[in-house]
């Protein structure tokens, strides 16, 4: 029995590892925009990317934008 609740623990652990590696987190920058087409330079992280796989992008904050001033 213990055996069997211990390969169960194990076998959780593995997928668990192996999901949170499966999620890179690649900081890029935007070089340039062409209609529907980006281009990033994620410098030395590019290796964590592989072509055809779907990437979420999400679009800094400007700087420099309207401050609001109070008395």
């Amino acid at each position: 029995m213990n055996k069997k609740i211990l390969a169960l623990a194990m076998a959780m652990a593995f997928t668990v590892g192996t999901v949170a590696i499966s999620f890179a987190n690649v900081k890029c920058e935007v070089k340039s925009v062409s209609g529907s087409t980006v281009t990033l330079d994620c410098g030395g992280d590019a290796g964590k990317l592989e072509v055809g796989s779907t990437v979420k992008v999400k679009a800094g904050k400007k700087k420099g934008g309207a401050a609001i001033e109070g008395c």
